[in-house]
C-alpha cells in the first residue's frame, strides 16, 4: 500500500493501480477505496462511475473513511448515482467521525450553509476546528468568517485574522482574500495596504471571488513603486504556515 501510494502521488497511477488492483480484488478496503477514486476521478483509467460506485460502496461498507468520503461526494454530485443529499450527508458524517479532515470540513461547510442539513452553527464550528486541526486550509478560513460574522460565537476580529492567516498561508485563496481585505482595513489587525495587495494578488491567482472587491481600492491608496513591490512579493513563494 505504501509503494501505491507513493506511485500514486508522483503521478504514476498506473503503477498505483497494478499494486492496488489485486488487493482490492481479495477485499482490502483501503484498496478498494483507492481504485475507486481513480474510477471516479479518471485517474490512470477512464472516468467510469458505475465501477467508481462499486468499488467505493465495498470500501465504505467495510468502514473505510476515505471510501465514504468520496463515495458521499459522488452522491452529493450526482455521479453515478441519483442525487441524495441525506445519503451524501450519512457519508460524510461516518467519514469525520472516523476522521477524515477532508470529510469534517466538508461536514461543516454543510451545517452552516443549511441548504442540504439543517442549520447547526456549534456543529459547523466543531467539525471546522477538527479538520483545521489536521491542516485543512479551507476550515481555517471558515473559522474565520464564523468568528468575524459571529455565527454561533462573539465577534472577534483578531480571532478572525489569525484563522485567516493560517488558512492564507497554506494556499486557501478565500482566506488570502479576506486577511488582504483586513490588512487593508485594519480589521483586527494593523493596517498595512501593501500587504493586503500582495494577499490580494493571491487570492486572484487562486481564483477568489472575494478578492475583487477590495482590489481596485487597495490599489488606489498605493504608490506605483509600492505596488510594484507587492507584485513582486505576491510571485514568491507563500511564507511558512503559522502553527
Amino acid at each position: 500500500m505504501e509503494a501505491a501510494r507513493e506511485a500514486f502521488v508522483r503521478g504514476d497511477y498506473p503503477t498505483a493501480l497494478e499494486i492496488w488492483g489485486p488487493l482490492a480484488n481479495a477485499g482490502m478496503a483501503g484498496a478498494q477505496a483507492y481504485v475507486g477514486a481513480c474510477f471516479a476521478e479518471g485517474w490512470g483509467v477512464e472516468p467510469d462511475y458505475p465501477l467508481a460506485v462499486r468499488w467505493l460502496t465495498l470500501a465504505a461498507d467495510a468502514g473505510d473513511r476515505e471510501g465514504q468520503r468520496n463515495l458521499a461526494a459522488l452522491y452529493f454530485r450526482g455521479d453515478g448515482v441519483p442525487e441524495d443529499f441525506r445519503r451524501a450527508s450519512k457519508l460524510y458524517r461516518a467519514a469525520a467521525e472516523a476522521g477524515d479532515g477532508p470529510a469534517q470540513d466538508m461536514l461543516s461547510w454543510m451545517l452552516l450553509e443549511g441548504e442540504v442539513m439543517i442549520h447547526d452553527y456549534a456543529e459547523a464550528r466543531k467539525w471546522a476546528l477538527a479538520a483545521a486541526e489536521q491542516g485543512v486550509a479551507s476550515s481555517m478560513t471558515r473559522l474565520g468568517m464564523l468568528y468575524h460574522d459571529a455565527v454561533g460565537v462573539e465577534r472577534n476580529p483578531e480571532l478572525s485574522v489569525q484563522w485567516w492567516r493560517r488558512g492564507a498561508e497554506r494556499g486557501d485563496a478565500d482566506g488570502q482574500a479576506m486577511l488582504g481585505a483586513a490588512c487593508y482595513l485594519g480589521a483586527g489587525t494593523a493596517r498595512d495596504p501593501q500587504q493586503a495587495l500582495v494577499w490580494l494578488l493571491r487570492a486572484g491567482t487562486g481564483r477568489s471571488a472575494l478578492a475583487s472587491r477590495f482590489l481596485g481600492a487597495t490599489r488606489g491608496v498605493l504608490t506605483p513603486a509600492e505596488i510594484a513591490e507587492a507584485e513582486r512579493q505576491a510571485r514568491q513563494p507563500l511564507p511558512g504556515p503559522s502553527p
